[in-house]
């Protein structure tokens, strides 16, 4: 069997979407893992289109091992993108497994994303034990890391903040923080570092892709939990390796993510 699928990027944060609007594709959990890894096509997270239920386009995504997730800020953007030069529109309509998000393109490659509203609560985010999601200590390799910041902005993420984030190996540490028993259902981990009230660099381990170029849930978690702890402004710079993120959380706590995309470039898959 083949098909076309289109390969995209935000910041380097890279992703494979398949369109079945018209035509029904489904691929498995080790075919997932085989296409995602870096020695094949490559990809951080894979995201199906599905057809238009009512005002908005559903859409699946997973990560190249294989877990199914319920949000992706970048891959949204760019599934946005895709799908507003298809119906030649400005704003596009998208729902995950648990939000509605809002996207309008903005610019030249320029797509500008409503995540909602972030979630604070140890259940909502979640966490096993009864704590202060704004003040969590974990010890790993005997080592204490205090002051963790955990939130939910469509998928969990615990962040540090700390005066150099790159001081910090997440190849090590980022695993064993994803599963970490405190994070049933794992999580992403940033180690953030502000540099002044409109801008914070960040180190990210994705849950179930590792490291990455860029995550817009990473940026938007970052943004909301310096905000909360009054480090930043409403506005803020998110800084990758190749590029910017501006992340705004207005006075109702939605959150607003604006960056680049990539071109769209068309693949075709065999399976």
């Amino acid at each position: 069997m083949e098909f076309n699928a289109y390969k995209m990027d935000g910041l380097g944060n890279d992703f494979i979407i398949i369109d079945r609007r018209e035509s029904s594709i489904n691929l498995t959990k080790e075919k997932i893992i085989e296409l995602g890894d870096r020695s094949n096509i490559g990809f951080d997270q894979i995201i199906f289109i599905d057809k238009k239920k009512e005002s908005s386009f559903p859409i699946k995504i997973f990560n190249s091992d294989g877990g199914e997730i319920s949000a992706c800020g970048n891959g949204s953007r760019c599934v946005a993108y895709l799908l507003g030069k298809n119906l030649n529109t400005k704003e596009v309509k998208l729902r995950t497994n648990n939000r509605l998000l809002n996207a309008k393109i903005v610019g030249n490659l320029q797509v500008e994303l409503e995540m909602g509203k972030p979630l604070f609560s140890f259940e909502d985010i979640p966490l096993s034990k009864t704590i202060n999601p704004a003040d969590v200590s974990l010890k790993i390799n005997d080592k204490t890391f205090s002051n963790g910041f955990c939130v939910n902005v469509g998928n969990p993420h615990i962040i540090f903040f700390v005066k150099n984030c790159f001081d910090y190996d997440l190849k090590i540490l980022g695993p064993k923080i994803e599963n970490h028993d405190l994070f049933p259902e794992k999580t992403n981990v940033t180690f953030a570092e502000v540099t002044d009230k409109n801008n914070i660099k960040v180190n990210v381990w994705e849950r179930g892709a590792g490291l990455t170029k860029a995550c817009g849930t990473a940026a938007c978690a970052s943004a909301v939990a310096a905000l909360k702890k009054s480090l930043v402004k409403n506005k803020v710079n998110i800084n990758f390796s190749e590029g910017i993120l501006n992340i705004e959380v207005d006075k109702n706590d939605n959150i607003f993510m604006t960056g680049p995309v990539s071109e769209i470039k068309k693949i075709n898959l065999k399976l």
